[in-house]
């Protein structure tokens, strides 16, 4: 898990300091809609061909698995699940608010988890049983015990029904919560991790925008809703990741608004 979890590092500030260049370069890039508010560019797919590419290198026997590329096949029980730019649609409206997103899983468990926010260079990085660290430094999720004080990340897709997100946002607002959304929930996992959010809880995550959020997140104290590990990485999960104080509420607000 060291030597994965050393790559892993090294790759999403590579891949992350090469996001930037396009990022300073965002109107020369050529754009495609993949979907409702899903977009990609050869931005995204180049930064996940050189995350391959040194995963490759380095652990040949491991697979891979990616937003923008085909899955590849391993034999080690190792699967890297990446996400070259999370919040596209923030990297081409320029908005700094978009990360690059690795995780390890095995056996469907994720064990590594690093995400790295190139505009105000800050790298979160996690492996199980190891602790949750912010550019170096040791991380702890929120301490608080109520809803009250701190705002709560909320996400969203076309994938889940609009009017229950919206019915958790306005039970939040009633309990005298307040919500965030910055268009990257991978980002908001690893800020959840932080301390920074009390959490954040989607009706329906990919595992290349999750897994590695889980990871910091337990690792920082806090708390998930643990996916299914033999469905997680081909289709992702219901994500609820809490600090510790919070989370039974969440969990309660969630099962309600987005179904248990």
């Amino acid at each position: 898990l060291d030597r994965r979890l050393e790559l892993a590092v090294r790759l999403a500030r590579a891949a992350g300091e090469a996001g930037l260049r396009y990022f300073r370069n965002r109107d020369r890039l050529t754009i495609e809609a993949k979907g409702h508010q899903d977009l990609v560019s050869e931005a995204d797919r180049e930064l996940e061909r050189l995350i391959r590419a040194g995963i490759a290198a380095a652990f040949p026997d491991d697979a891979v698995v990616g937003e923008e590329g085909a899955p590849t096949a391993g034999s080690s029980g190792f699967v890297w699940v990446l996400d070259p730019i999370d919040g596209t649609v923030n990297f081409l409206t320029g908005i700094p608010e978009w990360c690059v997103s690795i995780a390890v899983a095995f056996e469907g468990v994720a064990v590594v988890g690093v995400i790295y926010d190139p505009s105000v260079d800050e790298m979160f990085s996690a492996r199980q049983g190891g602790g949750a660290f912010l550019n170096g430094s040791p991380i702890r999720a929120s301490s608080s015990d109520t809803l009250t004080r701190g705002s709560l990340g909320v996400g969203f897709s076309n994938r889940h029904e609009t009017a229950d997100v919206a019915a958790l946002v306005a039970e939040l607002f009633r309990r005298g919560g307040v919500f965030y959304r910055n268009g990257s929930g991978a980002l908001m996992l690893a800020y959840t991790a932080a301390g920074r959010l009390l959490g954040y809880c989607e009706p329906h995550m990919n595992s290349w925008d999750c897994l590695a959020g889980f990871v910091l997140v337990e690792e920082a104290g806090g708390r998930i809703v643990a996916p299914d590990p033999a469905t997680v990485i081909a289709d992702g999960t219901r994500t609820v990741a809490t600090a510790p104080g919070v989370f039974d509420e969440v969990v309660a607000l969630t099962d309600a608004c987005f179904g248990g």
